[in-house]
């Protein structure tokens, strides 16, 4: 056998492998930052779809230097825990609901608020406008950093396991499912039901053991945590449009260098708006497959719902909570509520 020397057999094995188009793939260098995304939501949704193609162009515009992990599903705990992790540091982006982070904020749920968002259009010139701003200057107050565009879940239907809501009167005294939120309980209570604070990973269980006989959320997420098979009908009250405030722990996001954050600045908000547009396709979608899975759909009149929580003094009772300031900011896009 020759006497090769190992660059010489180096160099000519890399000759030949470029020859032939046979590229090897060498471990990448470690990352400088490696961060989390957490989220209740599952993975196939596309807040999770979203931010993994952000992920990914935040890796390879970054040159590799920062590496943002997705982990969707409640894999790290309800969204009430994550929002204590992302405040200590062991979580680094989380996108919440407002209502969920009104504990913390307690001005940033006031796009919960029952009935008030005819239409999608009216959500975005809110929250895209002077409301949005207001709210993101709050977050910041309580040490986290907001994105500027928030994500999207969509507007919550009312699903029943024993009859239809058509009229507010059907919802005296129903026991229905709601987040762990003063703002829900205060509505739900206003329209004359008995609202039950559950967190989201145990109402399928609630629902199947007749704890509540009902709840409510997105058509997306009726799909994809089956509640079909514990429910019978959904009324397509749209009683609150509700979307995700991406936060991140302060610490950690400026120990990034500028130009860094400036990156996953620009393509988190750029996520959020392709995923606003999927977000409403994929609750359009799931209400197609939820008829043929067997539940049966009505719609309510809007308006009913609104003079109720107009006349229990619901609108009146919240703006004096969250102020006139913010209030007027509000009524920029819904007109006069109270």
């Amino acid at each position: 056998m020759s006497n090769v020397s190992r660059r010489t057999f180096i160099k000519g094995v890399g000759a030949t492998l470029v020859a032939t188009g046979v590229i090897p793939s060498y471990p990448a260098r470690a990352a400088e930052f490696t961060y989390k995304f957490a989220n209740e939501l599952p993975d196939v949704h596309p807040v999770n779809q979203w931010a993994t193609k952000a992920a990914a162009k935040i890796l390879e515009e970054t040159n590799g230097s920062v590496e943002i992990k997705i982990f969707p599903n409640s894999q790290l705990g309800s969204q009430t825990d994550m929002l204590s992790q992302v405040r200590s540091g062991a979580i680094d982006f989380v996108p919440v609901s407002g209502i969920i982070l009104s504990t913390l904020v307690p001005v940033s749920s006031i796009h919960g608020l029952g009935f008030i968002f005819p239409n999608y259009a009216a959500v975005w010139a809110a929250m895209d406008g002077d409301l949005g701003k207001f709210v993101r200057a709050n977050i910041d107050k309580a040490g986290l950093y907001a994105f500027s565009r928030i994500w999207d879940t969509g507007y919550r239907q009312i699903t029943t396991g024993t009859k239809p809501i058509n009229v507010p009167e059907d919802l005296k005294n129903f026991k229905i499912r709601v987040p762990v939120s003063p703002l829900w309980t205060s509505m739900f209570k206003a329209l004359g039901a008995a609202p039950v604070s559950i967190n989201f990973g145990e109402v399928y269980s609630s629902l199947q053991t007749k704890i509540v006989d009902g709840q409510e959320t997105t058509l997306s997420l009726v799909q994809s945590n089956k509640f079909y098979e514990v429910q019978k009908y959904c009324s397509l009250t749209n009683h609150m449009w509700d979307g995700p405030w991406l936060v991140a722990n302060r610490r950690n996001w400026e120990r990034l260098p500028e130009k860094t954050r400036a990156i996953i600045d620009a393509n988190f908000n750029s996520a959020a708006l392709s995923e606003r547009a999927d977000s409403e396709k994929l609750n359009e979608q799931a209400r197609g497959e939820l008829i043929k899975l067997g539940l049966t759909f009505n719609e309510p009149k809007r308006e009913l719902f609104r003079d109720t929580l107009r006349s229990a003094g619901f609108y009146a009772e919240w703006k004096a909570k969250f102020g006139d300031e913010v209030w007027a900011l509000l009524e920029k896009t819904t007109g006069k509520l109270g």
